[in-house]
Order: C-alpha cells, then structure tokens, then sequence
C-alpha cells in the first residue's frame, strides 16, 4: 500500500496550477495525478447510474404492498359477493372483485408505506458521504515528504487535505473509492474544513 496526500479544487486550472507547484517542489510527474470527483450518489456504481440499489423511502413498500394486498383481496371479496348476492352475477365476478382489489390494495400500501418512511426518514445513504466534488490532486508521498506535500497543496489552496492508503500504479491512484471518508491531515484539518 502506497501513502498518499490529496486535496479537493473547485476548478481544472486550479488543481493544474497544483500539481505544477508539486513538481516545482520535487514531486515527479509519476507521483502526481488529478481527477475529478462526482458529487454525492453520482458515482454510477450501478449499470443503470446510481450509488444504492434501492430507494431509502421505498424499502418499507414491499412490507405496505404485502399489507394492502390482503386488505385490498378481503374487501374486492367482500364487494364481490355483495355483488353476487344483489344481482345474481356468476361467481367469477367475485373472484375478479377480489383480484382487482388485491392489486389496488397493493399500491395503496406500497405508496402509503412509501410515504410514512419519507416522513420519518430524511435521509439518504450518499448523503451520510462526507467527501465533496471537484478536482483532486494526489500525489503519492513517503512519510518524510507527506507534510511537504500538504503544505503545497494548502498553499496552492487546496481543500479537505487528507491521506490516504492506497495503491499507487502507472502515475494514479488505482483503487481511488469516492464514497471512503477522507482522512484529514491533523496538521492542516483547522486551516481548511
């Protein structure tokens, strides 16, 4: 595991104008990269764009479809055989009565259950992400030069300094995760929140 140093820009020349300051500082070019990172949940880590396979306000649905289904089958069944009674209608008027009220019972309680957990649950799990968007400089360090690069990059006006292990291959951060808490640098977490 290499040790690296990164800070967060808000813009491409500023981190570029960065990483020059690093070279100018001793740091070589396979030892600097830049990237940008996505804002919070937009890391696509689902073929279908996205970073959680499911909605927060809808994991409680299932549970509501499942109640609202029962409810929905025993008053379509009850309306169809008030129907079947008034009218002498056949008896598969019934069980349509209730199949057709099994599966509005079942998005009324998918959609109310969905709606409570809303209420009561404002959060969102890629907002519980501590890590904000913009251009990334990293440079990959030894612990006698890591405050050396910080100080740079605070300098050049870097934000949210931190370190970081992780491996280090072909002049970038290979196994770079977004959603990872960053750690700051103790020496420089007052300076730039």
């Amino acid at each position: 595991m290499s040790l690296i140093v990164a800070a967060r820009f808000t813009t491409f020349p500023a981190a570029e104008s960065a990483a020059q300051k690093l070279f100018d500082a001793g740091f070589v070019e396979e030892d600097v990269t830049l990237f940008f990172v996505n804002p919070r949940g937009q890391h696509a880590r689902f073929p279908i764009g996205g970073d959680t396979d499911t909605d927060p306000g809808a994991r409680e649905a299932p549970k509501g479809a499942g109640m609202g289904v029962t409810i929905g089958a025993v008053i379509g069944a009850v309306v169809g055989v008030a129907i079947f009674a008034a009218f002498s209608a056949p008896l598969l008027v019934s069980l349509i009565a209730a199949g057709v009220g099994a599966y509005v019972g079942s998005l009324v309680g998918a959609m109310s259950r969905t709606r409570e957990h809303a209420k009561s649950d404002h959060r969102v799990p890629y907002h519980e992400e501590v890590r904000d968007s913009g251009v990334l400089v990293a440079a990959h360090v030894s612990p006698d030069n890591q405050l050396d690069a910080a100080r740079v990059l605070r300098d050049a006006g870097g934000m949210s300094i931190e370190k970081a292990t992780g491996r280090w291959q072909q002049g970038r951060w290979a196994d770079f995760d977004p959603s990872r808490t960053p750690q700051p640098i103790n020496e420089f977490a007052e300076k730039h929140a």
